[in-house]
């Protein structure tokens, strides 16, 4: 079997450079990425990326290892760059060089998240400890024995302890939703006392910002196939977002409405709007609303104690009971967050 054909039967972009620089081999899944690629063609036409070209030339004059050496290829695509790593080596009897393309999308995307997941954990957690370190300072030195000082630095330092607190619970809960995100929850949840129990608990928070919450549509039992601990963190975070962030002295409504049919869920559902008469949201924002640490108002949220990661774990949870999350708005009147739980 000749290379030429050898490529064909891989499953990845390969191909085959000659001897004389011209592409002699070429399998349907490397024409595919490089559309300007066709057998006779001159390599150098197709492959413009020097480290690319270099380590061609290396190969075609016998300088490369089997296999050996690899480097990285990357490409635009509607807007988003595809990442490849190209492993080639030498064809002894022809002189050509074979080149075998290696998609390294999805791995480069992960690192690239972790990498930013880590620079945003460390600035979450150096703003309050930055803090408390300068009010301990300030405690130890000038305001000594300043009382009314004292008791101000130590309200803050509370504070931003509890804000520490709070992003550490939240990281600790996403590793666990991770860890469990492919088993789907086997229990069985009354969401109807779940959501009046979220809304009574909320209802102090309510009543300091004036806002008044409302249900529509519950019926007395509303059974869900469900984790009763995470869809009680996912109703508590979003009506808690929607009083924070919701009109001062407006209304939170809550509807509920039973669905035979949801397209979304291929079968019966239940959806739960959670509506408030806030600012709203603008459009370009709303994609982004799960990702981790995404804000809005950096400044705004963190004064009201959000981490940044309540939505994302919202989403979390959600993706664990196959279920979905939408969110409409329009700026100036407010915005819904719905959930789309399937039923039995």
């Amino acid at each position: 079997m000749t290379v030429e054909k050898f490529v064909d039967l891989l499953p990845m972009p390969a191909m085959v450079i000659g001897a004389n620089r011209a592409i002699s081999g070429l399998n349907q899944a490397a024409r595919e990425l490089l559309e300007a690629a066709t057998i006779g063609r001159h390599y150098m036409t197709v492959l413009r990326q020097p480290d690319v070209i270099e380590q061609i030339e290396n190969c075609l004059a016998r300088n490369c290892g089997a296999g050996a050496d690899k480097l990285r290829y990357s490409r635009e695509v509607g807007g988003r760059s595809q990442v490849f790593r190209i492993s080639t080596a030498p064809v002894e009897e022809s002189g050509a060089v074979l080149l075998v393309f290696e998609d390294i999308t999805s791995f480069e995307e992960a690192r690239r998240m972790r990498s930013d997941f880590v620079a945003n954990v460390s600035h979450e957690l150096r703003t309050p400890l930055t803090a408390l370190q300068g009010f301990i300072e300030t405690l130890q030195g000038p305001a000594r024995e300043d009382a009314p000082a004292r008791a101000r630095f130590l309200a803050i330092m509370e504070r931003e302890a509890e804000r520490m607190n709070r992003l550490i619970g939240d990281l600790l809960s996403l590793s666990r939703l991770e860890e469990d995100e492919g088993q789907r929850p086997r229990g069985e949840v009354d969401l109807a006392g779940l959501i009046c129990e979220q809304i009574a608990a909320l209802e102090p928070r309510a009543q300091k910002r004036g806002v008044h919450m409302r249900l529509e549509g519950l019926e007395r039992r509303l059974i869900v196939p469900g984790d009763a601990d995470q869809l009680r963190q996912v109703f508590a975070n979003l009506l808690e977002n929607a009083i924070k962030y919701g009109r001062e002295g407006g209304e939170v409504l809550v509807r509920v409405r039973r669905h035979e049919q949801v397209a979304a869920l291929r079968g019966p559902g239940v959806e739960v709007a959670v509506i408030d008469q806030g600012e709203g949201i603008e459009a370009h924002h709303i994609g982004r609303l799960t990702e981790r640490f995404y804000r809005i108002d950096s400044h705004r949220s963190r004064n009201m104690g959000g981490t940044g990661l309540g939505l994302a774990i919202v989403k979390h949870i959600l993706k664990r009971h196959r279920a979905r999350l939408r969110i409409t708005s329009t700026p100036g009147e407010g915005s819904t967050f719905t959930v789309l739980l399937p039923s039995q």
